[in-house]
């Protein structure tokens, strides 16, 4: 492994590690992640010289056809950067190869790691592989078992093997355990990496900075600074042509135990000792057992702490049980809101409101930080809850960046003050877009860096977090105690969400 390139000034710390030479494999290398995501995040690596020199691709599905319709369909993944950068995408291309059969038969992954050696010699990659399964998960566990049955997943002194899981990871805390114990059966956990995109973006990864990097925020980073923390994934979008998969999960298996548990755990972490793996991981996990469990009654009642949605019909849009393939008597939730409590000396009394929906009125994934008030007011003239709150935002998208609200003096009287935001865009202050997510996780992959990725006992935690929730919804059929709370497409979401009893009587979601 070797660091490039690396820059140091004054006010720039940049370093990058090139990942030693490999092999990755992609199963379902002609669906619609491996053309939009993969393919191109593969293709913008080896643009910034990240991708390693000795590399091939090796595509595996059940309709690849040879080589050079594999490339093809590549070069057409690619589109206008294949065309920008035509020398590029053709070395690009001539390192790709195909390999075709069903995933259940045994056959085909002989064959698959007959074509895999002869590949790692050709191109020098000394017998290191990545296996990316872009397919669905129920073939997870399939494919993971024919490879260790082909021997492709043995590791040696020198080459390593690593497999790449996307989400779901289960639908429930015992499928997703039975999952992982199968995978463990080859695997070792060091060799498994569970993606999840979000962790992928800038924003999200500058949790790391701001708070680790910079010793202003780490003073009130706690229960005597901060009145609230609020986590939104707000989607204008409805379910597209994924109803098949939405409709046996709704909006808390899809967001809340992946996307929006991994955000909370980053921001409410403590301390590693150093940004490694295992000790990154292991405070993200930490913080999952430090929430208070959902169960009946007082104490942590889901009824007082959750509500849920479903989209119906408006601004010229369907309602969701009008999408194709959605049942017209469906209950699944397209909107969840939830109230989660962390037991431990740094949170202990601060709400981190979560809630995710579709076909609202903004596309937004955003971290606010609601401080407290100040204890009194200096002016005469003002109250403590005259003057704004300090709120701190991350937005992680659609515009990455940061936002810090504080009071200012404005020009006139001598007593004229007003919010102030400063705000910081990332794509005007470093005159680039953002890296794709697809990117820095698979450049970590190849790396071996399993720092933005999810271990074993952080799904399992987060699953007997939900589960007392999915179940108590699934044991209320007629909605008499958990309703399903109808919002037209295009609002901000259900009404009843704005009064979350757990989250107490002040409480209101951001909405500027």
């Amino acid at each position: 492994m070797k660091i490039i390139p690396a820059t140091s000034t004054a006010d720039i710390l940049c370093m990058e590690a090139a990942p030693d030479p490999c092999g990755l494999v992609i199963f379902g290398a002609t669906g619609d992640l491996a053309r939009r995501k993969l393919v191109p995040a593969l293709f913008q690596l080896r643009l910034r010289d990240l991708l390693p020199k000795p590399f091939f691709l090796l595509g595996f599905a059940r309709s690849l056809d040879g080589d050079d319709a594999f490339r093809d369909n590549l070069r057409h993944a690619l589109g206008d950067a294949a065309a920008a950068h035509s020398a590029e995408a053709d070395a690009f291309l001539a390192n790709a190869y195909a390999a075709h059969g069903d995933y259940q038969d045994p056959e085909a992954y002989r064959r698959l790691a007959t074509r895999a050696a002869e590949l790692s010699t050709r191109h020098g990659t000394s017998g290191n592989l990545a296996f990316y399964t872009a397919t669905p998960p129920d073939l997870h566990a399939v494919i993971a078992g024919q490879l260790a049955g082909a021997g492709l997943l043995r590791e040696t002194a020198g080459a390593w093997r690593r497999m790449v899981f996307e989400k779901p990871f289960g639908r429930d805390r015992a499928t997703a355990g039975a999952l992982n114990r199968t995978l463990h059966r080859h695997l070792a956990e060091s060799q498994i990496f569970r993606i999840d995109h979000y962790l992928g973006k800038e924003t999200v990864q500058n949790l790391f900075m701001l708070r680790f990097a910079n010793l202003i925020f780490e003073p009130v980073w706690n229960r005597d600074h901060i009145a609230h923390v609020q986590i939104t994934a707000a989607e204008t979008l409805g379910v597209e042509e994924r109803a098949g998969y939405y409709d046996g999960a709704g909006a808390v298996r899809d967001m809340f135990q992946n996307h929006l548990f991994q955000i909370l755990a980053l921001t409410a972490m403590e301390p590693p000792g150093r940004f490694e793996a295992p000790l990154v991981l292991a405070e993200k996990r930490k913080v999952l057992h430090s929430i208070r469990p959902f169960f009946d009654g007082p104490g942590n009642d889901p009824a007082q702490a959750w509500v849920r949605g479903q989209y119906t019909a408006g601004a010229g849009l369907p309602g969701y049980r009008a999408e194709p393939g959605v049942p017209p008597d469906s209950r699944t939730e397209t909107y969840a809101a939830g109230v989660f409590h962390i037991d431990n000396w740094r949170w202990s009394g601060v709400p981190f409101c979560l809630r995710s929906g579709k076909r609202l009125d903004r596309r937004r994934t955003e971290i606010a930080i609601t401080f407290r008030p100040v204890p009194i007011s200096v002016f005469p003239e003002l109250r403590p809850e005259d003057l704004a709150r300090n709120v701190l935002v991350l937005n992680i998208q659609p515009d990455e960046g940061i936002e810090l609200t504080i009071q200012a003096k404005r020009p006139g009287p001598k007593l004229c003050m007003s919010a102030l935001t400063l705000d910081v865009k990332y794509r005007e202050v470093f005159k680039t877009a953002s890296s794709d997510a697809y990117e820095r996780l698979l450049l970590d992959v190849m790396l071996g860096d399993r720092t933005l990725f999810i271990s074993a006992d952080f799904i399992d935690a987060a699953w007997s977090l939900l589960d007392p929730v999915l179940n108590a919804w699934a044991n209320d059929p007629d909605g008499k105690r958990f309703p399903l709370h109808p919002y037209a497409a295009g609002s901000p979401g259900p009404e009843a969400a704005n009064t979350l009893p757990a989250a107490g009587p002040d409480f209101a979601w951001r909405e500027t």
